[in-house]
């Protein structure tokens, strides 16, 4: 079954091991979450547990979010994500999720909102080779044919420029490397998706070995 728990991200650090071996981090600020809903085979045709993490301000509350949230005594939550396959019979609505639902050593995927780069090139947005930038080329970093003659127009897939970034990335079978329950906070190893103070879900890692 699945584990799992929203967050904030707050940056990178380094820890040390026994060994003296710098280990980088993410830091990942994991308030008690909430549950707000349990979805069930028989209810939704699946199962599932809505987690609601960091209190929205007052003015931007309506009543439908105050409505669902009463249901779990609790205040409408900024950041709402379901996990799927979750252990719902341990958990129960309205009851909190805390940081020490994982341990050291567990092996997780974390999936957050990429950092947004705006309009990109093809080099720069797909990775590409440039073109000789001396004797007399006129070819240097543009994205380059466009497909052959026959077909009369650019073929759909073609690698062209375009906005690069915001989009929903996972990162998988990232290390737990600590677990501070006293100051809600997970550290990670290597590097997650997005800019810092993002919001990022955490999961169990469904390739771990």
């Amino acid at each position: 079954m699945t584990k799992g728990i929203l967050g904030k991200k707050l940056g990178m650090t380094q820890v040390f091991t026994a060994a003296g071996e710098a280990v980088p981090v993410t830091v990942i600020q994991a308030e008690p979450n909430v549950v707000l809903q349990k979805k069930t085979v028989e209810g939704e045709g699946y199962e599932a547990v809505q987690l609601g993490a960091f209190d929205q301000k007052e003015n931007g509350q309506n009543k439908p979010k105050k409505g669902h949230a009463a249901k779990a005594n609790a205040t409408p939550k900024r950041f709402v994500k379901e996990i799927r396959d979750a252990e719902a019979a341990e958990l129960e609505v309205g009851q909190e999720v805390k940081v020490d639902v994982f341990a050291e050593g567990d092996v997780v995927d974390v999936t957050g909102k990429s950092k947004g780069k705006g309009f990109q090139g093809a080099i720069k947005r797909h990775n590409q080779s440039r073109g000789p930038m001396s004797h007399g080329s006129h070819y240097h970093r543009s994205p380059g044919s466009m497909g052959p003659v026959d077909p009369n127009h650019v073929r759909p897939g073609k690698l062209l420029p375009g906005r690069m970034g915001g989009e929903t990335v996972t990162v998988q079978n990232l290390e737990v490397v600590r677990v501070d329950t006293e100051r809600n906070v997970l550290l990670v190893k290597g590097n997650v998706p997005g800019a810092k103070k993002s919001y990022v879900t955490v999961q169990s890692a469904i390739k771990a070995e």
